[in-house]
């Protein structure tokens, strides 16, 4: 006999740590925060330690907590594998997404109903989180995230080289018409626009244009890059911005590149793929789709 604490309380204390919030854990899960918290509570008589603190008006996951959480998430995944393999034959299949919020709006997402025409038996949900870097939780079957493809920078899974990221000047072609960049000098007077998820993106692209001089320039910063990309394509003002993520903006007539020359590489992004996934074809044929679609046209 397996001595398993209860399972409910498991899978509510995944969500919370997942999310850093009793709150979300209850929204995502349809239960209130007085449920989530007394499960919370029987979990942690069941182990005899707290798995969560106090700071503020939150409820932060302890250390050992998150490590735990981890593994229960992975457990989970595992169990979701098992189940989609002795699942029944023609059901419709989950398939659990996490990415980048820009990646997902500006590339992964515009691409999913050529996916979804190809497989009518999978729905593809996909969860975003703000910054590139942020760690890897359970609950999803794989995650994208901008980095390189070393094992040892996220162990226990599969890494596969995804998108390349490539910065370049980006504007509206309205103010181009209105006040058009044709070589470098011409972005004094503009305004220009940053993010705090791609820090230091004009530094580089003024040092890759010689304007090292132009460093000091003022910029409005904005929290996350897609809000800095509406307000570039609002033509409010000028930014730096990844390609190929926004060649589907490119190609619509939203965004342009007054000056495509002028590249800067950056660290491109990878697929996240939990090991004991491989034994599922679903995963590995989304990878292999994902592969395709970043050496594919834009949609």
């Amino acid at each position: 006999m397996r001595r398993l604490p209860p399972l409910n309380a498991l899978r509510i204390f995944e969500v919370a740590a997942r999310t850093g919030s009793y709150a979300e854990a209850g929204a995502e899960l349809g239960l209130t925060h007085g449920a989530v918290s007394r499960q919370i509570a029987a979990l942690e008589s069941w182990l005899g330690q707290r798995l969560f603190t106090r700071d503020g008006r939150c409820m932060v996951a302890t250390p050992m907590a998150k490590i735990f959480a981890a593994e229960v998430g992975l457990s989970f995944d595992r169990l979701a594998v098992a189940a989609e393999a002795c699942g029944r034959p023609g059901a419709r299949r989950i398939l659990r997404v996490s990415a980048p919020t820009s990646l997902a709006m500006r590339w992964l997402i515009p691409r999913l109903n050529r996916y979804h025409a190809d497989h009518p038996h999978v729905e593809v949900a996909v969860t975003t989180v703000s910054c590139v870097l942020e760690e890897l939780r359970g609950g999803v079957d794989l995650a994208i995230r901008r980095g390189v493809a070393r094992a040892d920078v996220w162990p226990q899974h599969r890494i596969v080289p995804l998108l390349d990221d490539v910065d370049t000047l980006i504007m509206s072609p309205a103010l181009f018409a209105h006040r058009p960049i044709l070589k470098p000098a011409d972005i004094e007077g503009h305004t220009l626009f940053a993010s705090e998820t791609r820090a230091g993106d004009w530094a580089n692209w003024l040092e890759a244009a010689g304007l090292q001089h132009l460093a000091g320039l003022p910029r409005q910063i904005f929290d996350h890059f897609f809000v800095a990309r509406q307000a570039v394509e609002d033509g409010l003002g000028i930014g730096i911005g990844p390609l190929p993520m926004l060649d589907i903006d490119i190609a619509s007539g939203r965004l342009m590149t007054p000056l495509p020359d002028i590249r800067v590489p950056q660290t491109g992004y990878v697929a996240i793929i939990p090991r004991q996934a491989e034994a599922g074809n679903l995963v590995a044929g989304f990878v292999d789709w994902l592969v395709g679609e970043a050496r594919g046209p834009v949609p």
